[in-house]
């Protein structure tokens, strides 16, 4: 339990790396919307996520092969498979099929309920404190991500989709929750590399169609997916687990609200998409919440 409650407290002040690994996360997972949508094109919701997580594992498993890291005790052993299956393979089953039916500005809103998520479990499980300013801060974010989504010009049209959406973000909460201990004996890198194999495995009884769809796939669809496998997979889910290490998860969690000002930035340069009045107002909220986040307290 103490090890537990002195992560609360973990390096409360941002440095270089931990800088450094927010923003690779925020403009990996942020991509990751743009190439979801061509990949989709191509794949089955599920084929996609189990060839882009084929593709990563492969290199995540060379990693472990030869660094030959510490290997989990058995009390770790199921904060690990949480990695694997929930983070990994169910996240993105849910997320894939979820936006087959929800739009890209509803999906980004329910999506930015993770940190919420996070920030409760965090207090009541791992003993991390959230001051007020810190919650209004998310709030003033979560506020800013829904006018992004209004101003998407669809509006926010829920449908059964939604709740898939929705598990994706309890998804994510969770195993912030669940596998911020392991950062104490494990780096960060092995647990991300752990993730990926592990995840590629739970996904592997889709592989099989995967593969025949992308004998049949044009440039575009394959592109996406190794896309998705190298800068959304491999580069992001490490950096995310390397700032997972350095701050509390709480407020690491919070920095994700800027994935959506993130993507529509990539939209624009990627897709020629312009944002619109709303779109900017709600970027700059969700920018200022995480500022009040991060306000030294």
């Amino acid at each position: 339990m103490s090890a537990t409650v002195s992560l609360s407290n973990t390096t409360p002040r941002i440095d270089t790396t931990a800088a450094i690994a927010v923003a690779l996360t925020v403009v990996g997972w942020a991509s990751a919307f743009p190439a979801i949508r061509a990949g989709l094109a191509a794949f089955g919701p599920l084929e996609l996520g189990a060839l882009r997580f084929a593709i990563a594992a492969v290199p995540a498993a060379l990693y472990l092969a030869i660094r030959r890291p510490a290997l989990p005790r058995k009390e770790e052993l199921w904060r690990f498979a949480v990695g694997g299956v929930i983070f990994i393979a169910l996240y993105t089953a849910l997320l894939n099929i979820g936006e087959l039916t929800v739009s890209a500005g509803a999906a980004s809103f329910i999506i930015n309920v993770s940190p919420i998520f996070t920030a409760i479990m965090a207090m009541a499980l791992l003993g991390e404190r959230f001051s007020r300013l810190a919650w209004l801060g998310t709030f003033v974010s979560f506020a800013g991500i829904g006018i992004i989504a209004i101003g998407e010009g669809q509006g926010l049209s829920f449908n059964g989709g939604a709740l898939l959406v929705l598990g994706s973000a309890l998804c994510s909460s969770i195993n912030t929750i669940v596998q911020k201990p392991l950062l104490v004996r494990h780096h960060p890198l092995t647990i991300s590399a752990w993730n990926m194999v592990l995840g590629a495995l739970c996904l592997s009884f889709f592989l099989p169609s995967a593969l025949r769809e992308a004998a049949v796939a044009d440039n575009a669809g394959i592109g996406a997916v190794v896309f998705l496998a190298i800068v959304p997979g491999l580069i992001a889910y490490a950096a995310w687990s390397t700032a997972l290490s350095r701050l509390p998860a709480a407020r690491a969690s919070n920095f994700l609200y800027l994935i959506s000002p993130m993507a529509t930035i990539i939209g624009f340069f990627w897709l020629g998409e312009v944002p619109s009045l709303g779109g900017i107002l709600g970027g700059a909220l969700a920018l200022g919440g995480v500022v009040l986040v991060n306000l030294k307290r």
